[in-house]
């Protein structure tokens, strides 16, 4: 036998099967690099649109979550039938980051109007010249307008009732003029003597117009029982005397 041939032979063995696995590494180290790289290189799928009120202007926004920064150029277009009907302000210039870069294009959209963005990318080895797919659609209902400041007609100058009532004249405090004194005649004075009932009453029926008769009668009718008594108090006397 030779020892040092076999020895020789294993260790071409061990040589061999050491490349052959620095070879595998090799490979696997440079996919995951290239993996790595594909994941980080810019495209399409980092770009993102949205239709949004600020205040009450709309505006869209455009979001890069490129995390290799490498620069785009966006442009928002107006579509109408299918075709572009205008572009919306400039194009802008944007840089990716993993949290996200967001561009803002004026707009005051319309309720369900449809905008196509494109996007372009020309640095090194990475070229891009595609729109967001699909196209951006805006909300169903428009940006509010903001509530006016001037008074309502309730909040107008006119005085409440509290306060109408806060600024009218005191009361005065002297009585008010009761009814009799307000009508009597302005010629009465306190002191005259009322006129009696009865006299009013007699001047109505003219009854004190009979009065002087009344007398008279009754006078004669004292004269004539006066004599009646006397001619009779006479008669007796003679009679007794026979």
């Amino acid at each position: 036998m030779h020892p040092v041939r076999t020895n020789v032979s294993i260790s071409r063995r061990s040589a061999r099967r050491s490349v052959r696995i620095l070879g595998v590494a090799a490979a696997s180290a440079a996919l995951t690099l290239g993996v790595s790289a594909s994941a980080l290189a810019c495209n399409i799928r980092d770009f993102s649109a949205e239709a949004t009120c600020d205040g009450t202007n709309g505006v869209i926004n455009v979001k890069d979550v490129d995390a290799s920064g490498t620069s785009a150029t966006i442009t928002v277009f107006l579509e109408n039938n299918g075709a572009d009907a205008n572009q919306v302000g400039t194009a802008q210039t944007v840089k990716g980051s993993r949290e996200g870069t967001t561009v803002t294009f004026s707009e005051n959209w319309k309720p369900n109007a449809e905008y196509r963005v494109r996007v372009k990318v020309d640095s090194g080895n990475i070229h891009i010249d595609k729109d967001i797919t699909p196209n951006l659609t805006t909300p169903s209902t428009a940006c509010k307008a903001e509530e006016s400041t001037s008074p309502s007609p309730s909040e107008s100058a006119t005085p409440s009732p509290s306060e109408s009532e806060s600024t009218a004249p005191a009361e005065s405090d002297s009585p008010a003029p009761s009814e009799s004194e307000s009508t009597a005649p302005a010629g009465t004075t306190d002191n005259a003597p009322s006129p009696a009932v009865g006299d009013s009453n007699l001047a109505e029926t003219g009854a004190n117009s009979n009065t002087g008769l009344i007398a008279g009668i009754a006078g004669a009718l004292v004269v004539v029982g006066g004599g009646a008594v006397w001619f009779g108090m006479r008669r007796r006397g003679a009679n007794s005397g026979s």
